[in-house]
């Protein structure tokens, strides 16, 4: 008879200013945040990819990053509009939906929107 272990190993994070969290920040898991990059380079048309590409190379390779409060607003919308594409996973929708409203929140801030690396654990 085997069990299911009740405490697994920390998997990598990215961590996310302006979050909903009490410190105002969210954490990511790695995989799912790559895993939304496809869906935001399709989002838009082949022409339009350029408006685009510095989000998802932020998806591709999170790395401590930082954008503009000007940029984040742009970035919040198409964050939007793919977490209402027609047949994306329900996680990545709400994972989606959370990076939206962090850059949405930077935007109106007026600050900029920050990624912090990678962090062990969740």
């Amino acid at each position: 008879m085997t069990r299911k272990h009740a405490i697994r190993d920390p998997e990598p994070s990215v961590v996310i200013s302006h979050g909903a969290d009490f410190f105002g920040e969210d954490h990511h898991l790695l995989k799912e945040v790559t895993a939304l990059a496809p869906w935001v380079k399709d989002s838009v048309s082949y022409v339009d990819r350029e408006s685009v590409a510095p989000l998802v190379a932020a998806l591709e390779r999170p790395e401590s990053r930082t954008f503009p409060a000007e940029d984040s607003a742009s970035v919040s919308e198409q964050l939007l509009k793919v977490s209402r594409a027609r047949f994306i996973q329900p996680r990545l929708a709400a994972l989606s939906r959370a990076l939206a409203d962090a850059a949405a929140r930077a935007a109106a801030a007026g600050e900029p929107w920050e990624w912090r690396g990678l962090k062990e654990g969740a």
